[in-house]
């Protein structure tokens, strides 16, 4: 996890100078197309799961490319105007208030994780450290 919280880190300098060049949503687009390529050579090499298994699932299930492709253009469109430290701050305290949300309902169907008083303390102290780093 440390490695792909520094790769979706750097990742959208990358996009943000690729955006520069082709615009943003192309910039989206060109990334979400070489992932897709990617990840379809690891597919074909590794010949497991069942993708067959696609016509099971409820709508929903499917939108997970939707809300990526959101949150990376967002990251393209933001990090240049508010610095890579502050988008990720702001980024991160929300996505630990919709996680503590998510694990207290048991959302999803996975299981229900209590909001503890120290979880409610770390995300208040992420959230000033995120209002710290925005100078």
């Amino acid at each position: 996890m440390a490695l792909a919280g520094a790769a979706t880190t750097v990742q959208p300098s990358v996009n943000g100078r690729l955006a520069q060049k082709v615009g943003s949503l192309e910039s989206a687009f060109v990334s979400f197309a070489v992932g897709t390529l990617a990840l379809l050579v690891l597919v074909l090499l590794r010949n497991q799961g069942n993708l067959r298994a696609l016509s099971q699932a409820v709508w929903w299930e499917w939108t997970g490319g939707l809300l990526g492709a959101f949150y990376v253009t967002a990251l393209i469109v933001c990090i240049p105007r508010l610095g890579t430290t502050v988008g990720f701050a702001a980024a991160i305290a929300a996505q630990l208030v919709t996680g503590l949300l998510l694990d207290a309902t048991g959302f999803f169907g996975f299981g229900a994780q209590a909001v503890t008083p120290s979880r409610l303390v770390g995300v208040a102290l992420l959230f000033l450290g995120a209002w710290l780093v925005r100078g």
